[in-house]
């Protein structure tokens, strides 16, 4: 897209004669920039004294979207919350959930009680949007509380912007009898039915009309899945059952069986290789049995079927199966991704600055969406008409360098491929593709300057579906809207430059902050930044203290701890509650 489908030439020669930063012309010729944000020009009266403020919806009350509302100035706007659920959940600890070492109750946070401490008021429906209209620019809502008997569960809300933070869902991958037979961790209620099913099988377990055959069948729990949440909740449960279920079924102990089942060739495959072969070695000593290479193709009431391409087909019958393959697009989000043009993708796909494309004032954030980032090589020759001075057809190395910040504030994938190639600037790109020929007074043509960027782009990344992303998304998207308003009163200069020339709003960079792996006997792993990894029992009071400072809420703060010190004390309980 060229520089000219956004500003007439005329507008253009009076940016570059402004002396203004060449990035906020490169945001604009590559399809960047917040139009919802700061066209000056067709909002600016919105938000003047007395007039009425625009409508925000907000979908979800997962990460993302409890992240969007803490963060949000909700005075700007006149706010509406839909979701299903009336609370947010802390999902990293459901496992812990599901074994008892944490209460369900000391996880959760009440929408409401978030949203008391806003600046503005905020109105929450809980209820499921079942269908986006954006033509229309409405949201078609249905109760989640049993008013629909009466026919005054469904409801429209009309929308000036609209945030959607719907998270995703399970992927079964269409895999048979998966939704009938298996369980997943996903919600509280979920990790409370694992609960209840793990005692519901030893209690069953004990009964005197059993066989030994039969005990052994309730007592095989199988984990399919071995991502971070599959080896956390084997871990878990492994804990659980050594430490607590034991002393409490003493003949039957000895029959138990966890099996973790996974498609790859290793466990925790965004781990380093490290973690990865410590965490199988462990397994393996405590006596979980890793299955490697084997696909689930069958769940049954009585027997799970997989293959491996040297043992075949196997049938082995369960107590319990947890699946935890992966996430999967929920059904309001397919029908929207084929009503604005995107029936093609598996998630809903938006730009760097979260809004959706083929949408207006549409953002999504969280499992629901990805980020399509913007290559290098479609605005190549943006890039170097816009770099160049005087349009003699070539670049200096100067020019280049002039402009190389915003190339990479634009294009982050530069400086990922820069920081790989171990290069400090974009010499050192061009004598990468120049060689033993590449002299620093070098003018370079536009084929010669595709060339120096031909490999950046390899670099592109998709950010992972994890709760780190999503709270960073709901963060910074909030952060561009508290500042919507003050860029429409004081707009400066065209619409999408400041006085600077800079942006004003960045485009979304996600920061790594590391990621953990819990691994059962007090034991945790963790990746973190600039390649340090640290793994034993010293790295599990890292995790106790990272995770209980993310809390929510200094209520729900003190109940995981007061939860972590009972379970030291007295024991994980063991009811079936």
């Amino acid at each position: 897209m060229r520089f000219t489908a956004f500003f007439s030439e005329p507008a253009a020669r009076a940016v570059r004669r402004s002396g203004l930063c060449k990035f906020a012309v490169l945001v604009a010729v590559s399809g960047g920039g917040v139009v919802a944000y700061a066209d000056a020009s067709s909002n600016h009266t919105e938000f003047s004294q007395g007039t009425p403020k625009k409508k925000l919806v907000v979908l979800g009350t997962g990460w993302a979207g409890t992240s969007f509302l803490k963060n949000l100035d909700t005075s700007l706007y006149d706010v509406r919350v839909v979701s299903p659920r009336n609370y947010f959940a802390f999902t990293p600890l459901l496992p812990s959930v599901t074994c008892g070492t944490v209460e369900p109750r000391s996880i959760v946070e009440p929408i409401r009680s978030i949203t008391q401490k806003k600046t503005g008021p905020v109105g929450f429906f809980e209820a499921e949007c079942y269908k986006i209209d954006p033509a229309n620019k409405k949201v078609l809502c249905r109760s989640s509380i049993g008013t629909n008997l009466d026919g005054n569960g469904e409801f429209e809300l009309d929308y000036d912007y609209l945030v959607v933070a719907l998270g995703a869902k399970s992927n079964t991958f269409n895999t048979p009898g998966v939704t009938e037979h298996c369980h997943f961790l996903k919600e509280i209620e979920d990790a409370q039915r694992i609960r209840r099913s793990v005692m519901d099988c030893f209690e069953k377990a004990s009964l005197p009309s059993l066989s030994e055959e039969e005990r052994k069948k309730n007592l095989h729990f199988i984990v399919v899945g071995g991502g971070p949440t599959g080896v956390e909740f084997s871990a878990a449960l492994h804990d659980f059952i050594k430490e607590d279920l034991s002393k409490l079924y003493p003949d039957i102990k000895d029959l138990v069986k966890i099996s973790l089942i996974e498609a790859a060739d290793r466990l925790l495959t965004m781990f380093d290789k490290r973690i990865t072969e410590f965490a199988e070695e462990k397994f393996k000593k405590d006596g979980i049995d890793v299955k490697m290479h084997y696909k689930v193709v069958k769940v049954s009431d009585k027997a799970i079927t997989m293959t491996n391409t040297a043992a075949g087909e196997v049938n082995v019958p369960y107590g319990m199966v947890v699946w935890s393959t992966g996430i999967g697009t929920r059904p309001i989000m397919l029908d929207l991704m084929k009503e604005i043009g995107q029936g093609d993708r598996r998630v809903l796909a938006t730009d760097e600055w979260l809004r959706v494309l083929g949408c207006e004032n549409v953002y999504a954030l969280g499992d629901c969406a990805t980020i399509t980032q913007r290559k290098v090589m479609e605005d190549i020759c943006a890039i170097f008409k816009v770099a160049g001075k005087g349009n003699s057809g070539t670049l200096t190395v100067k020019e280049i360098k002039d402009v190389l910040d915003d190339i990479i504030e634009r294009y982050p994938q530069v400086a990922l491929y820069m920081k790989t190639k171990q290069m400090k600037d974009f010499s050192d790109l061009l004598k990468d593709s120049e060689g033993d020929s590449f002299k620093e007074s070098v003018e370079l043509d536009v084929e010669r300057f595709k060339k120096a960027l031909a490999q950046v782009d390899s670099k592109v990344k998709i950010l992972p579906a994890t709760a780190q992303v999503a709270a960073q998304e709901g963060e910074y998207l909030a952060r561009c809207f508290n500042k919507m308003k003050k860029c429409e009163e004081k707009p400066e200069g065209p619409p999408r430059i400041r006085g600077t020339g800079r942006h004003r709003f960045k485009p979304f960079r996600y920061r790594h902050f590391g990621q953990f792996a819990p691994l059962g006997g007090g034991q945790t792993a963790a990746q973190l930044p600039y390649d340090w990894i640290s793994i034993g029992h010293s790295t599990q009071w890292l995790w106790y203290s990272v995770y209980a400072s993310k809390q929510v809420s200094w209520r729900t703060r003190f109940l995981v701890i007061s939860d972590w010190m009972r379970k030291v004390v007295f024991g994980r309980d063991s009811s079936c509650i």
